[in-house]
């Protein structure tokens, strides 16, 4: 990271750098760190915060089951494996995808972490009877940004259609400034120091049991109907 000519961290680069720092204290109890206990799995696999069947009918159990279930279970048992016989005390998730991605030679390991913290992130994105409007100073960091609820949701779907293939479309605090992104397979907004808030899976397993290629209608049903907002609130602080 770069400096000033007093060799000082810009305002925006402390920013940048107190909310990555915040999003991985935020996230301490939705992530917990790695296990000790012998034949333990490194990082446990966490229970859904929901039955299968709660988001219906926007979501069907059916979808959640291989979702959950498969693809989000395989990350784990893939990172898990990868981490075995290392050292891996007073590690998070976190750090396990951000070192790796710094290293060209750990490529599946940041694949297979990253998209399990990522995975874990967007179930907690989603609860039953969701949706609506948030309020507070979520609302009014919403406003300030993107002019109100609807603009942001406009913004959000296009990051959402446009993120060619597989991948993500997020809201983030960069820098104390809200801001959509889309990031491609399992790239994580906390790699650029931007703070997750908000994440919709685009990956078609997500969706195309329930939605087949309309993917915009699926993403607008995420939306209006599972939006979890004081999941969103907590995460923005």
């Amino acid at each position: 990271m770069t400096t000033d000519d007093n060799g000082l961290l810009t305002r925006r680069q402390f920013n940048a750098l107190a909310a990555a720092t915040a999003a991985t204290a935020a996230a301490a109890t939705l992530f917990p760190g790695a296990a000790s206990a012998q034949g333990a799995a490194v990082f446990p696999f966490p229970a859904l915060p929901y039955p299968e069947d709660a988001l219906e009918p926007v979501i069907s159990a059916r979808t959640l089951s291989f979702h959950y279930g498969k693809h989000a279970k395989a990350y784990y048992d893939n990172m898990n494996k990868a981490l075995e016989g290392k050292p891996t005390a007073g590690l998070t998730l976190e750090r396990v995808f951000l070192d790796a991605s710094k290293d060209a030679a750990s490529v599946g390991l940041f694949n297979n972490s990253a998209q399990a913290w990522n995975h874990t992130f967007y179930f907690s994105c989603m609860k039953k009877g969701g949706g609506g409007a948030p309020a507070g100073k979520l609302a009014d960091a919403l406003k300030a940004a993107f002019g109100g609820l609807d603009e942001f949701k406009k913004a959000f779907s296009e990051a959402a259609m446009t993120q060619f293939a597989s991948g993500w479309a997020w809201l983030v605090d960069d820098g104390g400034t809200l801001k959509v992104v889309k990031t491609p397979n399992a790239m994580n907004p906390l790699v650029n120091n931007q703070k997750p808030l908000l994440t919709v899976d685009v990956w078609e397993h997500a969706y195309y049991l329930d939605y087949q290629n309309r993917r915009a209608d699926y993403v607008k049903e995420f939306l209006d109907k599972l939006v979890n907002w004081d999941f969103v609130a907590k995460n923005l602080g």
